[in-house]
């Protein structure tokens, strides 16, 4: 298959002090079409394979990266985690020995959430988030909100994770700041009508840098590919543009407009707080 891709290596030039490492992260920003679950694992492989052989350690993929955003299909399709979508996702994980942060949907009884998780190479989950601020009018039945913020210690780091809308929630910032992250991962479905791109993009940033400075660390916020095909938002595109800023508020990379890119960046991480 002749797949065009553009990749970039971008290095952030610091070197680590005591206390600090260097993270080599992969954004992918990739397509994802509701209830393609067979296509889009196949776009999540290719990701995982550019990203590996650009030395990636960690790769972070958008929101509901299976079965698409505010997509009610989702609720006869999505399994229980662990469950047939984390299985697919923790057999890549080993095959590329590759830490993996995703969104996914996560069907629990009759109840469906936003959720995202990150696992190690060992294909292990270390942690799941459910999505909190679920914007519950875009959907019917919506999904379920989820309950709190979590991090996890790893061998990257002491790594957070949100989705999305929970970054808009000044009460969800303050609790993942107590548990003082080194880096915070945040599957993004942004979306707008087509007329509204690139500029919303900008939008994208804004948040972003406002979480970034808010945390005090380094946010990785991963937009999709695609367009909602349900609800009031039916024909809303997401645009891409992806983004990784550091705590200062500094764009360390910025993802193509509405095209798949995979970035790769090398952050310093640690305790520098």
């Amino acid at each position: 298959m002749n797949r065009l891709i553009r990749i970039f290596c971008i290095m952030v030039l610091a070197s680590p002090m005591a206390g600090q490492s260097q993270v080599r992260i992969a954004l992918a920003q990739i397509q994802c079409i509701n209830s393609d679950r067979e296509g889009n694992f196949r776009r999540i492989e290719y990701a995982l394979m550019d990203a590996k052989a650009l030395g990636a350690q960690l790769v972070c993929f958008p929101e509901t990266s299976i079965y698409g955003w505010v997509n009610p299909e989702a609720h006869a399709m999505a399994s229980p985690i662990p469950g047939a979508d984390s299985r697919v996702l923790s057999r890549l994980a080993r095959a590329y020995q590759l830490h993996i942060c995703i969104g996914i949907c996560e069907k629990e009884g009759e109840k469906l959430y936003d959720a995202a998780i990150l696992m190690n190479p060992e294909g292990d989950i270390l942690l799941k988030h459910r999505k909190i601020n679920i914007l519950e009018e875009l959907m019917d039945p919506p999904y379920t909100s989820g309950r709190g913020v979590q991090v996890v210690d790893t061998e990257l780091g002491r790594i957070g994770v949100l989705i999305c809308a929970d970054s808009f929630k000044p009460e969800i910032l303050n609790q993942m700041n107590e548990l003082n992250p080194d880096l915070l991962l945040i599957p993004y479905g942004w979306a707008n009508t087509k007329d509204k791109w690139p500029a919303h993009g900008e939008s994208l940033k804004s948040t972003i840098t406002q979480v970034a400075k808010s945390i005090g660390c380094t946010v990785i916020g991963t937009d999709a590919l695609g367009s909602i095909t349900h609800g009031p938002w039916n024909g809303m595109v997401f645009g891409g543009q992806s983004y990784a800023i550091d705590s200062s508020g500094s764009v360390l990379a910025k993802g193509r407009d509405r095209e798949r890119d995979i970035l790769v960046i090398d952050v310093v991480i640690g305790n520098s707080k």
